[in-house]
């Protein structure tokens, strides 16, 4: 077998330190006798199980030529030495189970390294077929049964002539996920931390003219506080900023935790190789001219890329602006922007580094309060994912809120925010909603597919909150940030102008809240002490007279209600320098337990009233802005108390059966893809018992009326043509045809319509049902899309569908059911019987097996699929399935083994 590239991976160690990690190569023979050298006594004979003096040649060539299937080992490497190796040897008499063992330099033992290498080595024998690993430990050798123990997997140990023998299986389980979520969030975390917590800092291309890049950030640096070290680089002069300068970074006399790089492209490299020599843990490249000017910069970057990690430096850019950290602490602002936002819970990334200045002013000028604020740029080594693991467990931040322009590795974004968000909401503005990032496709599947489907399926199931417009990103935050999670979607409104109460009520419905008419007894608690003229039933409207003493008895009725969730204050300010009624407002929301807004319409400080030294209500200019936050807030509050769901086992499925089809199927297309035969669409679904009409090819009229005959009931006629890719299309499908006659008159009218005709399928007719679409297609970033929908012709007209990544749980199978706008179809709508929606989440789940099990699926069209009544089933009366060739022992799971990946 070739060797498999795909598993050079760049991971973070306990400490935070980047280590390269990559399959054995027979040039390793010299790295790997040098690693042996620096083993202890005790760590060889852990390893060999007797005192070993020193590997033989054919050991050393043994131990490097390995075949990556039967035989496997993986290196860890850190600035070009190797400092650990794990291998696994499948068993001759069983090749399910492999026997694996380790070793670990002893100056690098206690940095996670065998941990890690575990997980790699699990993850590769789990998708060449290896079903279990064995080991051999001493009993003495507790670090190694530490490891195997904390991995997650179920042990089995048996004590043999003083030597343990371990033995346990490597699919993945919940446990080994958890394990090494854990294990990824603290390496992360621990790498990220010197960038935002540096004791020292070099700023080079520190400039003495107050305009440039460079002198606004050395500037930024020394007025904002900093509680640490700054050390000016600039080779030109002596002095910057009345502090002394040095000409490089290597020159410096102190340690340097963080290098802040603001010099021209071509320079950068030299730098970072400086700082490497230096030590330095942590790099922010200002530096514009890398990947997103074309292929020299990309180049560049590459390289820069390839510095950084050799060195186990962690590197925030190129292209970017910088970074905040408000805690008292460091008060860090390593940024040149003109600004520095309040202190606060809300950690904010930026892609885009012009748009972050914007956003930290909005968030200033908003009295939204920011714990920690990244310029990302480029983000080839930190990114998006590392920043959101990092605040995971950071106790300054409750909110993550995000620009992005793109998802680097959306497949673990989706791994780590369905945990995150279960503790911390995640907002998002992700742009590219256009129809020019849609694709072109051949299928009605493809067809509705587009990177903008994929991040609303990746929304609905991570909990990412995604908005559409950087203003909605703070209103949503703001009150994310403020107040508890809304128990429902019942809101009660209160006004002093009858304008504002309707435009509430109206932007409430539309927004999926509701707005409930008070019970008789809560009116009359209300009434009490309004005017006559006040209404009470919801919106409470109080008229224009009302003041402090109105809001302040209004608020604490409603806020000890249980007929309501969450309160919309709305004041009008009807005279210069009125009433503030913030003050009743906000005591009243102190007790209540209630989401609370407010929605001020006035002049002057009014903000500031609805605000104290325990809790902030959020204030919003108009009606719409509040109730449209007040509804993703709810939404998300929802999911979180929605349970995961399960991703079910069927035990039923063929799976041999599977591969062996699409294994012929690929020998028949060739290395390009295709589509699979009709035959083959049946044979397919039916390794995953999803259900297809009794169905034969015919290329001859006599087939076509010996088919009938065996079908004996009125068939289906289609054409089977490469140009057909839509049969319908060429009125390639003729109904209910019956009788020797017909059925040969048909097949002549069909095999007429195109040059191209192989034949034509003879299907048994289906009972009529409610037509629906099941389809998947396969998207670049963000792997296997599965959608539903309405079927027939005008699906792709309609665009009644829900996208979901693969693979999805019981419970997200449901919700792709009812969440069509359509749905109500299915539960029979004016008469019409009900389809048999079970059955249908079966199926969805069964395609979703199918699709995990077999990568080598490219794009899937199960269109109609035919729900029949309650208790009859699905069916699935037409199909189309493209396949295409992927690299030996390639998996999904590659993509989450390293820790370094975006």
């Amino acid at each position: 077998m070739e060797y498999p590239s795909e598993y050079e991976l760049d991971i973070v160690l306990r400490d935070g330190v980047v280590a390269r990690c990559r399959p054995i190569r027979p040039s390793d023979a010299k790295s790997l006798v040098d690693m042996f050298q620096r083993l202890g006594i005790q760590s060889r004979y852990y390893r060999f199980f007797r005192a070993k003096e020193r590997l033989t040649d054919e050991e050393v060539e043994f131990f490097t030529n390995v075949d990556y299937e039967s035989r496997m080992a993986v290196v860890v490497l850190h600035e070009d030495e190797m400092i650990g190796v794990g291998r696994y040897d499948r068993e001759r008499d069983d090749p399910s189970k492999a026997e694996v063992a380790f070793a670990v330099a002893d100056d690098q033992q206690g940095r996670g390294i065998g941990t890690q290498l575990l997980q790699i080595l699990t993850t590769y024998a789990r998708s060449h077929g290896v079903e279990a690993f064995k080991a051999y430990v001493l009993p003495d050798n507790l670090s190694m049964m530490r490891v195997f123990r904390n991995s997650g997997y179920t042990l089995t140990r048996s004590l043999e002539a003083g030597v343990y023998n371990v033995e346990f299986p490597v699919k993945a389980s919940d446990d080994a996920r958890a394990a090494e979520a854990r294990r990824e969030q603290r390496a992360i975390a621990a790498s990220i931390l010197p960038m935002f917590y540096p004791r020292s800092i070099a700023v080079v291309g520190a400039s003495r003219s107050p305009g440039s890049i460079g002198g606004r950030l050395f500037a930024n640096l020394l007025h904002g506080g900093f509680s640490g070290v700054v050390y000016p680089v600039n080779p030109q002069t002596e002095v910057v900023g009345s502090v002394r300068a040095y000409p490089s970074v290597t020159a410096i006399p102190g340690t340097v935790d963080l290098a802040i790089i603001a010099v021209p492209a071509v320079a950068v490299l030299d730098v970072v190789h400086e700082c490497a020599a230096k030590g330095v843990r942590g790099l922010v490249v200002i530096s514009a001219g890398f990947s997103e000017v074309g292929e020299e910069g990309a180049a560049r970057e590459a390289e820069l890329v390839e510095v950084v990690r050799s060195a186990g430096m962690r590197m925030i850019g190129p292209n970017c602006m910088g970074l905040v950290n408000t805690d008292p602490a460091v008060n860090l602002n390593a940024t040149f922007a003109p600004v520095y936002p309040p202190r606060g819970n809300v950690a904010m990334l930026s892609q885009s580094g012009a748009l972050g200045i914007a956003i930290l002013d909005y968030a200033g000028r908003h009295d939204i309060g920011i714990s920690q604020f990244v310029s990302i740029g480029n983000k080839p080594d930190v990114s998006g994912n590392d920043l959101i693991l990092s605040w995971e467990e950071d106790p300054s931040t409750d909110v993550i809120v995000m620009y992005l322009e793109s998802f680097g590795n959306p497949r673990k974004f989706a791994r780590i925010a369905r945990r995150i968000g279960r503790k911390k909401p995640i907002v998002a503005v992700k742009s590219g909603r256009s129809k020019a990032g849609s694709r072109a496709a051949s299928s009605h599947t493809g067809a509705l597919a587009s990177a903008d489907a994929a991040v609303d399926a990746l929304s609905a199931q991570t909990g990412m909150i995604r908005v559409d417009t950087i203003e909605e990103l703070f209103a949503v935050a703001s009150l994310l940030a403020n107040q508890p999670l809304p128990g429902g979607r019942r809101v009660g409104v209160v006004t002093n102008a009858g304008g504002p109460g309707i435009l509430a009520a109206d932007a409430l419905e539309s927004s999926g809240l509701e707005l409930p008419v008070f019970s008789q007894s809560l009116q009359a608690a209300l009434r009490v002490g309004l005017p006559a003229e006040a209404s009470v039933t919801n919106p409470v409207d109080l008229i224009a007279s009302a003041g402090p003493a109105e809001y302040g008895h209004v608020a604490r009725i409603l806020g000890a209600s249980d007929e309501i969730d969450a309160v919309i204050t709305i004041h009008i300010q009807t005279i210069e320098d009125g009433p503030d009624v913030g003050p009743p407002v906000l005591e009243a929301a102190l007790t209540s337990g209630k989401t609370q807004v407010a929605v001020l319409m006035e002049s002057g400080s009014g903000r500031a009233s609805m605000r104290n030294e325990t809790m902030t209500i959020p204030v919003y200019e108009f009606p719409e802005a509040a109730a449209k936050a007040l509804s993703r807030a709810a939404s998300y509050a929802e999911w979180r108390r929605t349970p995961y769901g399960e991703v079910p086992q069927f035990t039923d499925i063929d799976l041999g059966r599977a591969r062996q089809l699409v294994g012929d199927a690929l020998a028949r297309v060739g290395p390009d893809g295709g589509w699979l035969t009709d035959d083959e669409v049946r044979g397919l679904l039916g390794s995953f018992g999803i259900d297809t009409p009794r169905s034969h090819e015919a290329e001859s009229k006599e087939a076509a009326v010996s088919a009938w005959s065996e079908i004996a009931g009125p068939v289906a006629m289609k054409l089977i043509a490469p140009s057909a890719l839509h049969k319908s299309d060429f009125g390639g499908v003729l109904l209910n045809k019956s009788g020797a006659d017909q059925v040969g008159e048909a097949f002549d009218h069909i095999m007429a319509l195109t040059d191209d005709a192989n034949g034509v399928l003879i299907q048994e007719m289906v009972p009529t049902g409610i037509e629906v679409l099941i389809g998947m297609t396969e998207d670049p970033s963000f792997g296997p899309l599965l959608v539903f929908g309405m079927g027939g012709v005008f699906v792709e007209l309609l665009k009644d569908v829900v996208f979901r990544a693969a693979p999805i749980t019981d419970r997200e199978a449901n919700q792709m059911v009812t969440g069509i706008k359509s749905a109500k179809l299915l539960d029979g709508y004016r008469g019409q019987p009900a389809g048999d929606t079970t059955a249908l989440e079966q199926a969805l789940l069964r395609v979703s097996a199918l699709v995990e099990a077999i990568p080598e699926l490219a794009e899937m069209d199960l269109n109609p699929v035919i729900v029949r009544e309650p208790g009859d089933g699905v069916i699935v009366v037409d199909g189309r399935v493209r396949i295409r060739p992927i690299r030996s022992g390639w998996s999904p799971e590659i993509v989450d083994v390293a820790s370094v990946a975006d």
